[in-house]
């Protein structure tokens, strides 16, 4: 039986897990690697944090899973997980690898009545499901170093009324910093990226063929993702760097033209070649066409009478 991950609720707890003195501040704290020791082989492998953690590594070789994905560190040394996901590492893959860099970590708590309480849903990044870590040149990871040094240093400085702000606007900017970095590796992999764009049209080209849309239904983002070994949310942002558009409108653009096809040159009716189309609902395919060239089915088809 699979050992339940072991859940790590507050920042000292998770100081007192990785062997480490007592936090400064009860809600935010930044650590190097190095002065973690080395995980015994009875230790947990698995764990869920109730808190933030950002991690900017080098030398590191082991097996890390974020829920149900592996993490690609092929090249990426930092990485971004939200409260109250699993995170583990392979056993026995941790050993001897004397790893350097900072890891960030803070408690939802910290962002009560701030801007960022809210905000911070909207940097993708962290969501459950993505697999590919940030790699940053050396400027990068210099930047995102003075930050988390920067943290460091105002926490352990003092803590009075400005401190929360002051904190909260050095997160604010290292994680717009992310964001630009996460963008720029969009770009920069325009061989991976491309690759990606060319397995995304074979498999709709595939799927959309009549026979298979009536029998499987249309496809969702995350079944178009996970053929490609992607997070919903990367995919989704590639796309939009390289073409401007989501993976969902994507799905929409060849649902249209496919449902172009069929009402120029087929004697079906409108509800006919929505369930070849894979729709459950005749209305769902009508509301959609529409939404996508302000005309209903049967418009465009009595536009070639």
């Amino acid at each position: 039986m699979p050992q339940q991950p072991y859940s790590i609720k507050t920042i000292s707890e998770f100081h007192q897990f990785r062997r480490l003195a007592g936090p400064a501040h009860p809600l935010v704290s930044v650590v190097q690697f190095e002065q973690m020791r080395e995980l015994a082989d009875n230790h947990p492998r698995s764990w869920v944090l109730d808190f933030y953690a950002i991690a900017l590594k080098r030398n590191f070789n082991a097996k890390l899973t974020y829920g149900q994905q592996v993490y690609d560190f092929d090249e990426g040394v930092m990485t971004f997980m939200a409260p109250g996901q699993k995170i583990g590492i392979e056993a026995g893959s941790e050993g001897h690898l004397e790893h350097s860099g900072w890891l960030l970590i803070f408690h939802p708590d910290f962002l009560w009545h701030t801007s960022l309480a809210k905000t911070i849903r909207q940097y993708e990044y962290f969501d459950y499901a993505v697999n590919e870590a940030l790699f940053l040149s050396e400027q990068e990871e210099a930047i995102i170093t003075g930050i988390m040094q920067n943290i460091r240093q105002e926490y352990h400085a003092h803590i009075d009324r400005f401190t929360q702000n002051i904190l909260v606007g050095q997160l604010e900017v290292l994680l717009n910093y992310a964001e630009r970095f996460y963008q720029r590796q969009f770009t920069t992999r325009r061989m991976s990226s491309h690759d990606i764009l060319t397995r995304l049209e074979d498999l709709l080209t595939d799927r959309f063929r009549s026979d298979v849309l009536a029998k499987q239904g249309l496809p969702t983002v995350l079944e178009i993702a996970g053929s490609l070994h992607v997070s919903p949310n990367y995919l989704s942002g590639l796309l939009k760097t390289l073409t401007g558009k989501s993976t969902q409108q994507h799905l929409h653009d060849r649902i249209v033209v496919k449902a172009k096809e069929k009402l120029s040159g087929t004697n079906l009716s409108v509800s006919e070649i929505a369930y070849e189309l894979g729709f459950d609902y005749p209305q769902s395919f009508s509301k959609l066409f529409k939404a996508n060239t302000h005309l209903s089915p049967v418009e465009f088809r009595q536009s070639f009478n």
